[in-house]
């Protein structure tokens, strides 16, 4: 069996993108699962699955992220990672069904928590809102937060992998640079005409296709406002996805054995040593495969 990919809401499990894609295991809220029903689930799943990697958002609720913690201390396991992802809820989402796909490949638990994070840089995710008066997950000026107030006004707002913010005029506005490797386009759509996106976004970036999914519930909460279409382009190829891991050189963790990418383990935290000042240095990852001209 492969790796069990787990995140913490059903809506963050997007549908499979071909018939080898596993799905994903859900780690509901504890006021939809009591603990002893979380720890009994929980422990089928890491001895079906051999390891557990559970993502869920970085604004998920204390209660819900205490009783991730919970689960895996009262289970002794070291076979559960549990990572934040700083992401919006669709980027999330996107992220987690990534994961899915690599599953399947020839890639340790170990690599496939530590991957989230640099998988995560290639995430471009964003959205358009009717107001950015309560949004406070990207850096927004005293002039946008005034025009938030005028009737009408919609902003497109990016927050990963850099923070931009555009507004929109009655004939839409111009799309803020996008990614330089072939991406698709996943939209939410909340209570707000998402032409913008599908249409002026879409052809900007050259997205090979556009995917309509559902709206995470978190969505608004996350962006602070109640009408928003919500937007993630992504990494769709399975062979790519497994190029840019491959790229990256593959450490040991110290403290428990596993391999990982990048400087800290996905499952105990502990970081990677010191490299030994005579050894090679890391390589960086390669960049995806690009646009043809």
């Amino acid at each position: 069996m492969p790796t069990a990919i787990a995140v913490t809401s059903a809506d963050l499990v997007l549908p499979p993108t071909d018939p080898h894609t596993p799905g994903a295991a859900v780690l509901p809220h504890p006021d939809d699962q009591s603990l002893a029903a979380a720890l009994a689930d929980t422990q089928t799943l890491v001895e079906q699955c051999g390891h557990v990697v559970a993502l869920y958002p970085a604004s998920t609720p204390p209660a819900h992220v205490r009783r991730l913690h919970t689960v895996r201390a009262l289970l002794e396991s070291d076979r559960i990672a549990l990572l934040p992802v700083d992401l919006p809820p669709l980027g999330v989402a996107v992220l987690a069904r990534q994961l899915r796909q690599l599953s399947v490949c020839d890639f340790g638990p170990g690599v496939l928590a530590t991957a989230a994070r640099l998988l995560a840089h290639y995430v471009h995710a964003g959205a358009v809102l009717n107001s950015v008066t309560r949004l406070d997950r990207v850096p927004v000026t005293l002039k946008a937060h005034a025009k938030s107030w005028m009737p009408g006004s919609q902003f497109a707002v990016l927050a990963n992998p850099r923070p931009r913010l555009v507004r929109l005029g009655s004939h839409g506005g111009d799309p803020f640079p996008g990614p330089d490797f072939a991406t698709r386009l996943a939209v939410a759509r909340g209570q707000l005409a998402g032409d913008w996106v599908t249409g002026t976004l879409a052809a900007a970036w050259r997205v090979q296709g556009v995917d309509e999914v559902a709206l995470p519930a978190a969505s608004a909460g996350w962006w602070g406002a109640g009408k928003l279409v919500e937007f993630a382009a992504y990494l769709p190829d399975l062979a790519v996805l497994h190029q840019l891991v491959s790229s990256v050189r593959r450490e040991t963790c110290g403290w428990c054995g596993s391999e990982l990418l990048g400087d800290r383990c996905g499952f105990c935290a502990a970081p990677l040593a010191p490299p030994d000042p005579g050894g090679p240095a890391a390589l960086p990852a390669g960049p995806p495969m690009r646009h043809a001209s």
